[in-house]
């Protein structure tokens, strides 16, 4: 079993990480600064700033994506328990009781849609306030953009893929249950 470490709390919600979250982090980290000094033809050191400050937003980004999912839980009546970052690398999860007893289809189908649906929220302020500082272009303006792109790609529409562990899978499994 992997080891576990709980971080504190979110919104009520027990937030946790393994050690995949540092591996995830850090290749977020490299990736992002690569981009910004092989792409954009940032300075050194600006691209591993602004690496480092994307691969921050993007683990922001998916708390928000799990907030989402949170709020649906809770309107629901099934809330959730916690957030766990890491466990599929560059993913988290919803944590819901163990005991939880079984529920209709209804109630997963709509804990999964509330991740996307508050990822779209992220996704349209961004992207106004990307356009609003579009003559700038300067870091500042390209991290908006990315936490843009990354909200509407990763966590709006990357969660209809089914791919086992994520809201597509869920939706798929239930929708035909409902």
């Amino acid at each position: 079993m992997e080891k576990t470490y709980n971080v504190g709390k979110i919104s009520g919600l027990g937030l946790s990480v393994e050690p995949l979250f540092i591996v995830g982090t850090i290749i977020l980290w490299m990736v992002f600064s690569g981009v910004g000094r092989l792409m954009l033809d940032f300075p050194l050191t600006q691209a591993i700033v602004v690496g480092i400050i994307a691969a921050l937003l993007y683990w922001l980004s998916e708390i928000v994506h799990q907030l989402g999912h949170a709020y649906a839980a809770y309107r629901t009546g099934y809330p959730m328990i916690g957030i766990h970052l890491g466990k599929y690398l560059f993913f988290g999860a919803s944590l819901y009781p163990e005991n939880e007893e079984p529920l209709p289809a209804a109630i997963h189908i709509r804990r999964a849609f509330g991740g996307p649906i508050i990822s779209f929220v992220l996704t349209i302020v961004s992207g106004v306030i990307a356009l609003i500082l579009y003559p700038v272009k300067d870091p500042i303006w390209w991290i908006v953009l990315f936490v843009c792109a990354i909200n509407l790609l990763v966590f709006t529409i990357g969660p209809f893929l089914p791919l086992g562990f994520t809201d597509g899978s869920t939706l798929l499994k239930w929708w035909g249950k409902r």
